[in-house]
Order: C-alpha cells, then structure tokens, then sequence
C-alpha cells in the first residue's frame, strides 16, 4: 500500500485566485494563493501585523478589534501590491468564520464582505482550525498525518477519517499557547514578537551566559487519556515565582556557586516547556499508535517552537516515522492559510 494516498480533490481547470483575511486574534493577516491546472499551488503574498500590548499585558477583545480595523487597509493593499493582482483577478475572498475572538473576527468579517459586495466576489468562511492544517499539508506534503494543533487558542490532536477531522484529545481547561503566554507575562517577558517565543530563547539561552546548566524544577504531568490539563501546571509555575528560592535577578555569585538551592526566571520557562511539551509528545504518541499512522503533523502558533520540534522527532524517529512542520511565516496565523482552505 503506497504511503502517500492519492488526492481526491481534483485539480481546477483553469488558475484561481484568492484572497485570504485572517483576524482571530491579535495577528491580522493578508495573502494571496493561486491554485494552477497542474496541481500547483502559488503563494503570491503573505502580509500579517501584529498587535503588541506592553509587558505584562494581555490582548483585550475590544482593543484587538479597534487594531484590526486600522490596520486592515494597509494590510490587504500591501499583500494586492505583492501578488501584483487587482481585486477583479480574484475568483473569492476568504475570512476566518471562527473560531477566536468574537470583536476581532466580526471586524474581518466586515472587511471582507465589504469587499465582497463592492467587487461582487463570493465570499468563503473558513474555519481557522482547517485553514492552519490545510496550509501545514500543503507545505510540508504529509499525506495522512496525525496533527497537533498548538496554539494561543487551541491544543489538538487531530486525523482525518471520512471526510472529517476527527479529535482524538484536546486541553481540558487552557491552550498551551495560553499557558505559556501567562506565565511570560508572570515574569516580565516582553510581548514582541511574541511571549511564547520570549519564553522559547529564555529556556534555550537562560543560563549564566548561555553556559550554566539548566535547572529542570519539578511541575504537575497532568495527562488524562487522551486529553491533558494546563491551568495546574500554569499555576504551579506561577507560585514558584514567590518561593524562597526564587531569584528574577540572580547574581553572578549566585549563578556560579552549586551549592545554593536556587531557581531563576530561565530555569521555570525551561522546566515549563519540557513538562508540557512531554505531555503533547505522550497524546500524540498515543493517537499514532491508535490510527496507526508513521507521521505527525505539527501546525498553529506553537507548532514554531523548536524544542517542542525536537522532542516530536525524537519519538517519531523512535517509531520509524517522521514529523513535519512549518516555519513562522505559516505556523503563526496568516492571511494565506485562509485562502488556502478557501479555495479547498
């Protein structure tokens, strides 16, 4: 039996143009794709601007809203100007339908059949969830893979059977991408680019000077089935920070003396990628073994984060498979991945 499964959709007789508009959360997207004849697929633009709150702030609805309308314009026109296209080249304009934040999304959706009616092209309501997985297949070429969806919003295991997608396990209370943005946001990490990513070279580079080891600090495994809690964990990391031993600001003297019995802001943001992220191997592994699949498809925001890369190929390679991702232009939300699934 070949590994890679035909496609079933056929491929259009002509090229189609789209335009995608993603706003579900802070990250408004623009980009165009073209889907040729021969089965190819073109990424003429992908244009995004984020909205970065200061330290220690959340996104709130109503201003993320407020964000997306200014920006909108500029956004769309600088992804039009890219593809070089004009509005009345595109056969649709696609949107996030859902899910994420309501304020933000009834923006978009505003914008986009504004467009709509004023160059009379149908309009296509995407689901976000579908658009990160159709855009992951589609650069990485996995056929059949099981998906974890990882993201600020959602936390996913996910494979496809008779013509649906099928979860197999999910966060109970919080998203990872959640998880971790909070707890940057408990230690003072910046929000640029993202606190996800802050936490990411903090838990990679965090020790004295790139040289101390790492301190792996006992959190919660909360594995249930097929399903994992975060909020605990979340929590658990966020008491450390008013333990004795706790130091935000460790001294050179302190960093390099092994007797003391210390942690600092580094040692927490590692311990909290590897306990998580052991728990997402553990779900995945899981599913893989059930769907009897040799592949694993890693999409949404967090699917960037490297060491969580690392730890799914680690398992994969120890099942004779192998893991496929994306890099930020597509992990993170975009304007091309709604297109993408739009045209689908």
């Amino acid at each position: 039996m070949p590994l890679r499964q035909p496609d079933p959709l056929k491929n259009p007789d002509r090229p189609y143009l789209a335009l995608g508009l993603e706003g579900s959360a802070n990250k408004l997207g623009a980009g165009v794709i073209q889907h040729l004849p021969s089965g190819d697929v073109k990424v003429l633009s992908n244009v995004r601007h984020t909205y970065i709150t200061p330290p220690g702030e959340g996104f709130l609805p109503r201003d993320t809203a407020l964000h997306h309308r200014q920006w909108a314009l500029k956004v769309i026109k600088d992804a039009m100007e890219q593809a070089q296209i004009k509005m009345q080249d595109l056969d649709c304009i696609c949107y996030t339908k859902g899910p994420g934040m309501g304020a933000p999304l009834q923006s978009v959706a505003v914008v986009a059949r504004t467009l709509s009616l004023l160059y009379k092209k149908p309009l296509v309501g995407v689901n976000h969830c579908v658009g990160h997985i159709e855009m992951g297949r589609q650069i990485t070429g996995a056929s059949n893979p099981i998906v974890l969806y990882v993201s600020g919003g959602n936390t996913q295991v996910i494979a496809y059977s008779q013509q649906r997608y099928r979860i197999f396990g999910e966060t109970l209370d919080i998203a990872v991408g959640n998880c971790l943005d909070r707890f940057a946001r408990v230690i003072g990490l910046s929000n640029d680019p993202s606190p996800g990513y802050n936490i990411e070279l903090m838990a990679r580079n965090g020790g004295k000077g790139g040289h101390r080891p790492l301190r792996l600090v006992s959190l919660p495994y909360a594995t249930k089935g097929m399903d994992v809690n975060l909020s605990g964990i979340l929590t658990a990391a966020e008491t450390l920070t008013q333990d004795a031993r706790f130091r935000a600001n460790p001294t050179e003297e302190e960093l390099c003396d092994d007797s003391l019995d210390i942690f600092t802001p580094a040692d927490l943001c590692y311990s909290l990628q590897e306990t998580v992220f052991a728990m997402l191997v553990e779900i995945t592994e899981r599913a893989m073994a059930h769907v009897g699949s040799k592949e694993v498809l890693i999409v949404g925001g967090v699917g960037c984060n490297e060491r969580l890369q690392e730890m799914m190929g680690i398992m994969a390679e120890e099942r004779g498979g192998s893991v496929f991702a994306t890099d930020e232009r597509f992990c993170i939300d975009n304007g091309i991945m709604i297109a993408q699934a739009g045209l689908l």
